[in-house]
Order: structure tokens, then C-alpha cells, then sequence
């Protein structure tokens, strides 16, 4: 397992000047010297080239994972001009912020039914050595394991849910974004990624059932409204009927509760306005 170093190197100001004053001596001794300080001249113009190739610069947010025949000796992250040795390979790394969206996907959810399905990831690297080296390339890895992901998730969960204790991928985005972004970070955590967050940016019933389902979710709604105004009514006819016996406001048979009870949850339960009825007379005399 190999793990991010952070090696310091020197400044590369220095380094510069020095190699470029190298050079310009080298060319004035093959200038005019003799054939001995010309070759000493030549020379040492290929020293002063070789020892420049070890000056590279460091973006801010960025670092140069560095390897010296194969093995890795350290990665740079100070910004600025730097020199290291010449013989060492220089790699670049980003180490910014950034997102990839994943294409939109055609899964089933857990209830069954295809739906079309895309998310965001916002993401940065962390270990540019777990990065170069676990993975043989990591935004590729990123991609592919975050479709992974998407589908997984979306396989765990129901479309739409009418259930307030049932998370749905439409009603509870907060959850699912936690859930996605858990899982894809699981999934990323060998390649020096971080997730930063997951979200979904796509989300709708495939096209071959996306009639059908429009009528099932809005009969589902209305059946879902409708239970739970009959459980009001029942409560608010439990009720009615506790108060008139507990303050004997009227006595009450049985025969009568049952037409209080049918009266109030035809009002209480109805589409429309209860309509009044006059009562010329009762079968109680």
C-alpha cells in the first residue's frame, strides 16, 4: 500500500541562475579557448542542461508525484519554481475540486419498475500516490464506480412512496444524497479520492411506463389522502361521541350513535360540501 509522501524541494531561483551562469562561462571558454577548453566547454555545457532539466513548477492545488527508476520517492505540493533531481520522472496531479455527472442510466428500483436515473459527484484527490499507483487510472476508475454505485443504490429504494416511514428517491433527497455519496466513497476509498457530496440530477419513470405510472402514482395519491382522512374522521367521531357521554350533554342509544356516526363520516369523508337537511320528523316520538 503505498501512501502520500510529501517531500520538500528546494526552490529552483537558485538552481536557475546557477545553471544558466554555467552555460554562459562554458560557451565563453569554447569561444576563444583551446581545443582542451572546448572540450572541458562542451562538457560542461551538457552538465549545465542536465542539472536544468530538474526545474518544474507546482500549480497552487496541485502536486508532481515524483519517482526515481520506478520507485516513488515523494510527492510536491509547494507551489512556485522548484528543482529536483534530474533524474527524477515529475508527474502531474490535480488536486482541485471537481465534478462528474454520469450519464442517465435505465435501473429498476427496488418495487420493480425501470426508471431513468443520473447523478453528480463532486470529488478531489487526497493521495496522489494511492492515485497514481492502486489504480491504473483514476478518473476512468471514478466513472465507472460511480455508475456502480448509482445503480446500486437505486435498486434499494422505491421510485415514489406515499408512507411517511418509507424513504423514496423523489421524497427524501437528503437521505438518498448521503446514501449515494457513503457508497460511492466506499467504493473510491483504494484510489485517494474523496467525495465531497452525490447528488441525483436526473429522476424520472422510463418512457415506456411513464403514462402508466402517472396514473398509478396519482391513484396511489388519492387513495393515500383518502386513508388518511378516514383515520381524522374515525378520530373526530371517537371524540364527538366521548364528549357527549362524558358532559351527558344528550343520552344516546345505539340506534342513534350508529346515525351520528353514518352522518358525521358522510360530511367528514365527502368530496363536497355536506348539504343541509331539514328533519320534519323522527322515528323517536
Amino acid at each position: 500500500m503505498y501512501r502520500e509522501n510529501h517531500k520538500k524541494v528546494m526552490s529552483g531561483w537558485l538552481p536557475l541562475f546557477l545553471g544558466m551562469a554555467v552555460i554562459a562561462y562554458c560557451i565563453y571558454l569554447g569561444a576563444d579557448g583551446t581545443v582542451s577548453l572546448k572540450i572541458t566547454g562542451a562538457v560542461g555545457l551538457v552538465l549545465a542542461f542536465t542539472y536544468l532539466t530538474g526545474l518544474f513548477t507546482v500549480n497552487p492545488n496541485e502536486g508532481r508525484v515524483m519517482q526515481l527508476f520506478g520507485k516513488y520517492v515523494g510527492t510536491a505540493r509547494e507551489e512556485g519554481l522548484r528543482w529536483a533531481n534530474p533524474f527524477y520522472t515529475k508527474k502531474r496531479i490535480s488536486l482541485r475540486v471537481r465534478n462528474f455527472e454520469t450519464p442517465r442510466m435505465k435501473v429498476n428500483d427496488t418495487d420493480g419498475n425501470p426508471v431513468e436515473i443520473a447523478a453528480i459527484v463532486v470529488w478531489k484527490v487526497i493521495d496522489s500516490a494511492e492515485a497514481s499507483f492502486h489504480v491504473d487510472n483514476y478518473e476512468k476508475f471514478l466513472e465507472v464506480q460511480s455508475e456502480s454505485a448509482v445503480r446500486n443504490m437505486a435498486t434499494n429504494y422505491p421510485y415514489d412512496s406515499h408512507e411517511d416511514h418509507v424513504v423514496s428517491l423523489r421524497g427524501n433527497t437528503a437521505q438518498i444524497s448521503e446514501h449515494l455519496k457513503k457508497e460511492i466513497q466506499d467504493r473510491l476509498e483504494q484510489a485517494g479520492v474523496q467525495v465531497i457530496e452525490a447528488r441525483i440530477s436526473h429522476l424520472a419513470y422510463a418512457p415506456e411506463i411513464a403514462e402508466v405510472m402517472l396514473r398509478r402514482q396519482q391513484a396511489g395519491a388519492i387513495v393515500a389522502a383518502r386513508s388518511r382522512i378516514v383515520d381524522g374522521a374515525v378520530g373526530m367521531v371517537q371524540m364527538a361521541l366521548k364528549r357527549l357521554s362524558e358532559e351527558k350533554i344528550i343520552e344516546l342509544d345505539e340506534e342513534r350513535k350508529a346515525q351520528m356516526v353514518s352522518n358525521l363520516l358522510v360530511v367528514l369523508c365527502g368530496d363536497r360540501g355536506a348539504q343541509p337537511v331539514i328533519n320534519a320528523g323522527s322515528i323517536h316520538q
